[in-house]
């Protein structure tokens, strides 16, 4: 309800008499609207649904390090930052690796990484540690 303030959302198997071979419905109701599927939802509403599933599985299953990519391009300002309080908090746990063009994402980072390409088509990486992490 962090992601959803006033929302709700489920998963419904298409099959219950048969779960191992069921496919699964996405439902989410964002705050003020109806219960609706995943496919009629906006944009930032399906990135919103996808992300509030997959912190729900983080915190279930902690692992020790989480890859996302781009989750929060959809996102418009209020949301994003609601994202990233919850990215600060998965990271005193877990190493977080987030492919972004956000600058606000990139903010709380310790590192960024850059990929570019010179003159001479050579790509390039470039670093840049922006402050120390816990873990050192």
């Amino acid at each position: 309800a962090r992601l959803f303030p006033g929302g709700d959302g489920r998963l419904i198997l298409t099959d219950p008499d048969n779960p191992l071979s069921s496919g699964v419905d996405v439902e989410a109701r964002p705050p003020g609207k109806r219960i609706k599927r995943l496919s009629l939802l906006s944009g930032g509403e399906k990135s919103l649904t996808a992300v509030a599933m997959l912190v729900a599985i983080f915190k279930a299953r902690p692992s020790p390090f989480y890859v996302l990519d781009e989750v929060e391009a959809a996102l418009d300002d209020v949301n994003l930052g609601r994202l990233l309080v919850i990215l600060e908090e998965l990271r005193a746990s877990s190493q977080l690796i987030i492919i972004t063009h956000q600058k606000r994402t990139m903010e709380i980072a310790d590192a960024l990484y850059g990929v570019t390409m010179r003159g001479d088509g050579v790509t390039e990486v470039i670093s840049q540690r922006l402050r120390e992490s816990d873990a050192s």
